[in-house]
């Protein structure tokens, strides 16, 4: 059975991700230090498949620490990398943490990954690299902007450095996966998105909707979009996850064309801030309580992706929609604030 390091495995998109990788046949060891995930995360990944995680609690800042993951587990086949600090506004607030976290943590696995002679490494990318894209949807070859974001610029610098780093090893495989806005949580409602801080605007709806939260702050209606608000490319988080397994095992089974490869996951279109508002009213019954702000410094006005070369060279597509991600985010936000 192939073994796969997953780093920030407790966190929400490597949580469902290892789901799918265990149903798809792979051993599964996890990195989380638990910054801004859960050990809740492990019970339901072992409840969804029947398979218990070993969680290493470390920082991956501290190479030593890394290290010895390394010498425990020798036979791993594959990185999927996803540990990183991402609050878009958080990281205009706090840059140096962002740079020093999120740098520093790319660079160990890299060193780990070419130390320990692991063969296959995938980056957990984000569409913040295109910064404010001139033409939509945006594709792999849509050129980057100036990021809007400190947070953004670690993802820019973190593909560069594996790029480079691709280049001067020549016999390790990387992928990069750029996704745009995952969102919705698994069927079963034994995993979804729990953070401590809620950032992101589907489980804000949710926290509203389930009184957590007073309101919504809708941040700027005066953009030139549709109805003023941000637009956003929404992917259930299933979907993404099937995207790793999927470059993964196109990786180990060498269909690569190059040793360092690039891919959008969205699902192709995009949905407007009170788009996504309507969509939860409509699958929920419920209406909820938003109001208009000013617009959020750090924000992209509007962004979706072109997925079309994940879906001719890695076989996938996606295959939910806005309405399956508030569905399942509402059942999750149910279920786990009873």
């Amino acid at each position: 059975m192939n073994k796969v390091l997953v780093t920030g495995g407790c966190g929400y998109i490597g949580s469902h991700t290892i789901v799918d990788l265990i149903n798809n046949g792979f051993e599964v060891i996890s990195i989380d230090n638990y910054i801004n995930s859960s050990r809740a995360s492990l019970k339901g990944i072992e409840k969804i498949t029947g398979k218990k995680i070993k969680n290493y609690k470390i920082d991956l800042c501290n190479y030593n620490r890394v290290r010895k993951v390394f010498l425990e587990n020798k036979d791993i086949v594959g990185i999927i990398h996803f540990a990183a600090l991402k609050a878009v506004g958080e990281s205009s607030e706090q840059p140096l943490r962002y740079f020093k976290n999120n740098f520093n943590s790319t660079l160990n696995m890299l060193e780990a990954t070419k130390e320990f002679g692991i063969k296959n490494f995938i980056f957990s990318s984000s569409c913040t690299v295109y910064g404010n894209a001139k033409e939509l949807p945006v594709t792999e070859e849509t050129p980057f902007q100036r990021v809007e974001s400190p947070y953004g610029l670690t993802k820019q610098a973190g593909e560069e450095m594996i790029e480079f780093f691709s280049k001067a090893n020549p016999k390790i495989n990387s992928i990069l996966l750029r996704y745009f806005n995952p969102a919705g949580a698994h069927e079963s409602a034994l995993l979804g998105e729990a953070p401590n801080v809620a950032l992101n605007l589907v489980p804000i709806i949710t926290e509203v909707a389930i009184g957590k939260r007073k309101s919504i702050t809708v941040f700027g209606d005066d953009y030139d979009t549709r109805d003023g608000s941000n637009i956003r490319d929404y992917i259930h988080v299933m979907d993404l996850a099937n995207a790793h397994t999927k470059a993964l095992e196109y990786l180990i089974k060498n269909n690569n064309k190059t040793n360092c490869e690039v891919y959008n996951l969205g699902i192709g279109e995009g949905a407007s801030v009170l788009e996504v508002i309507q969509a939860f009213e409509k699958v929920s019954g419920k209406k909820l309580n938003y109001k208009i702000g000013p617009r959020r410094k750090g924000d992209v006005i509007a962004i979706y992706s072109n997925y079309k070369k994940a879906k001719r060279r890695l076989k996938w597509k996606p295959t939910r929609n806005i309405e399956d991600i508030m569905r399942t985010a509402w059942v999750w936000e149910q279920k786990r604030s009873k």
